[in-house]
């Protein structure tokens, strides 16, 4: 397989001198204090975002009555309905 990059570009990068990263100067107190605050900040918005998100599902959830026992008999006495089931039959028997 063939690459898309020259001999030369591979050579130059692995022969690369790597650089080191600088050094970070530690953190104060205080420094420490204010992350710490606005962390559990956002934790306690994220917490009360999440009691929300699960209070709309719940709503959802809790369907009292299953949705085939709304649908159940709501074609009793239709005509168009008795025809469609004898159409069916019709065409179920001359496919044997």
């Amino acid at each position: 397989m063939r690459s898309c990059f020259s001999r030369k570009a591979i050579a130059d990068f692995v022969t690369m001198k790597k650089q080191p990263y600088p050094a970070k100067k530690p953190m104060l107190s205080q420094q420490i204090e204010d992350k710490s605050q606005h962390l559990e900040s956002r934790v306690a918005t994220l917490e009360t975002e999440i009691l929300q998100m699960r209070q709309m599902l719940s709503a959802f959830a809790q369907k009292k009555t299953p949705w085939w026992l709304k649908v159940s008999g709501s074609f009793e006495n239709d005509s168009s309905f008795d025809e469609a089931t004898r159409l069916g039959q019709e065409w179920r028997k001359s496919a044997e």
